[in-house]
């Protein structure tokens, strides 16, 4: 049971919230307005009087809460002025500095608040009927309903698929015809196949996936709140990251273009874990995990899903299901992991990209500011699905959640707005980077003016996350601050051809998808050195394992390439993909 210090903000927040209803009442604004224009006139507002006309009124206790409306037939409040008082003691300030003073029938001293006076309540007049029923319903949570929607036409065919099958029962083999039945993409079928509890019983009869399929049509109406109650826990109008694990498991063990990848069940998880955090990085614009209906209709991961069915290139689909962006990912973490327990740590991810990221910047990264693994801030480690985050973020800081992500790393006290002071505390790290490549550093000051011409934030001296969002050159500013390569890049670059860049963005690929696919080159071709000196000699020290396939397709870049097979003790049958979501 919470404790009543938990429960008091809470509370205050229902009273303020009933406050500003009574407030917001047209009664209530008929009657300030009244007593409004009594006071801009001059004239005085006889309390007693009003109780005379009006048999009905608000009244409020001495603590200035609102107590109730009574039948003044039955309880005669005193007034508010006595009669040896004087007569500019119930009488309102006239717009006057004049501080008076209202004394009740004890003598005490009343507040001159709304909440110490009576106000007179007119009748509201009812709504009438039309008038209600002409404002038509506007929120639909679960998809707007379809007036001309036929169920049962749908649900028999359904029925007649199954009676298809031997007692018509559906296995998970059976259930891409289901899901075209259900008019619905391909590779829904394991969540339609678990939904109805194919998973416990490893079929499905008729009865038990009509009955769930008719529930869903009743209470889902588009294809974003379909797929949230197929994956999502009972009860849960959220997906979290593990409940995307038998979707993506299905994904693996059926696409065309990982068919290689059977072989190599070790990796599965790997793979598995990147496009998850992949799907989180880009649909869950909320950080918090979790993935609702609304994020999943305002991303494009349902038609990625939809195009999975139509495209046999996995590679095509860059944004979470490209097999070359995990390799290139793989490979960058286990360049890093040099014991091969699956986590790094501050010195590991120092190394990346030849100590270009700022000592202090990684110790921001690592005390838990932008990561969901609770044991980097307490072991001081990073596992694998937090470096996806860090790469993508390091490699592309345009997008709206890499600047999310390097902006809480900056926000040194959390208060939402990058100060002076913390800019100065990255900037000197940079500067004595440079003294040490022989480099004049520029003044913090000069630095700071460029900043702010560049950036060009709302309040002067304050740089917001909307600054920062709505300027086109996000990544300057960020790799100025702790990104010695990449800053010195920018200084070298002509000032034009940076504006060119900005006004062509949306026309080429973005940074990520540039930096994938000449990585992924350079790494394919470093195999292709290692398997001619393997040829010689056995390189046990190469963290490319057992060869998928030798041929390579350079027109599409279909290449099938040695997958990294990490050389420890670790059972990787025994592997629970649970580490990789704490």
């Amino acid at each position: 049971m919470p404790s009543p210090q938990v429960l008091q903000p809470v509370l205050k927040m229902k009273v303020d919230e009933l406050f500003l209803n009574w407030l917001s009442e047209p009664t209530t604004q008929s009657v300030l307005k009244d007593y409004l224009d009594l006071i801009k006139s001059g004239q005085s507002i006889d309390l007693e009087c009003v109780d005379n006309k009006d048999k009905r009124s608000l009244t409020f206790n001495d603590n200035n809460n609102v107590a109730s409306q009574r039948n003044l037939a039955e309880r005669k409040p005193a007034p508010l002025s006595t009669p040896s008082s004087p007569p500019s003691s119930h009488t309102l300030p006239s717009g006057s500095s004049s501080n008076v003073r209202v004394t009740g029938p004890n003598g005490r001293v009343l507040r001159r608040s709304v909440s110490t006076k009576k106000a007179q309540v007119k009748t509201e007049e009812p709504v009438t009927t039309a008038l209600s029923e002409s404002i038509p319903k506007f929120y639909f949570p679960r998809g707007r309903p379809k007036a001309n929607l036929n169920i049962d036409s749908l649900i028999s065919k359904i029925e007649k698929i199954f009676s298809q099958f031997p007692s018509e029962r559906a296995t998970i083999e059976d259930m891409g015809q289901v899901a075209k039945a259900c008019e619905c993409p391909l590779y829904w079928k394991v969540p339609l196949f678990c939904s109805a509890g194919g998973d416990r019983t490893g079929f499905v009869s008729v009865h038990k996936f009509v009955a769930m399929w008719r529930k869903t049509l009743q209470t889902c109406h588009d294809d974003a709140s379909k797929f949230v109650h197929l994956l999502a826990k009972p009860g849960c109008n959220y997906l979290e990251q593990e409940d995307f694990i038998p979707f993506l498991q299905d994904v693996v063990n059926s696409h065309a273009g990982l068919a290689f990848l059977k072989e190599a069940s070790d990796f599965h998880s790997r793979y598995i874990t990147t496009v998850i955090q992949r799907i989180f990085y880009t649909v869950n614009r909320s950080w918090t995990g979790r993935i609702t209906c609304s994020e999943l209709r305002k991303s494009n991961f349902l038609q990625n899903v939809a195009l999975l069915e139509q495209e046999d290139d996995v590679n095509q689909l860059t944004e979470f299901f490209s097999y070359e962006h995990f390799y290139v990912i793989y490979c960058k973490f286990w360049e890093l992991d040099t014991d091969h327990d699956l986590y790094i740590d501050q010195r590991d991810l120092a190394r990346h990209n030849d100590q270009a990221i700022s000592h202090k910047m990684i110790e921001r990264i690592f005390s838990g500011t932008v990561t969901r693994d609770r044991r980097v801030y307490k072991e001081g480690r990073l596992s694998y699905a937090d470096f996806v985050w860090f790469l993508i973020s390091e490699e592309d800081k345009k997008t709206d959640t890499s600047i999310e992500y390097w902006f809480r790393c900056m926000d040194l006290d959390g208060d939402g707005v990058l100060s002076m002071y913390e800019l100065e505390y990255f900037y000197e790290e940079q500067c004595q980077k440079l003294e040490t490549m022989a480099i004049e550093p520029l003044p913090f000051e000069d630095c700071l003016c460029q900043m702010l011409d560049l950036v060009k934030p709302e309040i002067e001296g304050k740089i917001t996350l909307r600054d920062l969002k709505r300027c086109k050159m996000s990544h300057i500013f960020f790799d100025t601050f702790f990104n010695i390569e990449k800053y010195l890049d920018h200084e070298q670059k002509d000032p034009f051809s940076v504006l060119r860049e900005t006004e062509a963005e949306g026309q080429e690929l973005s940074d990520w998808e540039r930096y994938a696919s000449e990585e992924y080159d350079i790494l394919v071709a470093e195999e292709a050195a290692n398997d001619q000196c393997n040829e010689v000699y056995d390189n046990p020290l190469s963290p490319l394992g057992q060869h998928i396939s030798s041929e390579l397709d350079l027109r599409t870049k279909r290449h099938f390439f040695e997958i990294p097979t990490p050389h420890c003790n670790l059972d990787l049958d025994d592997y629970e993909y649970e580490d990789d979501f704490e």
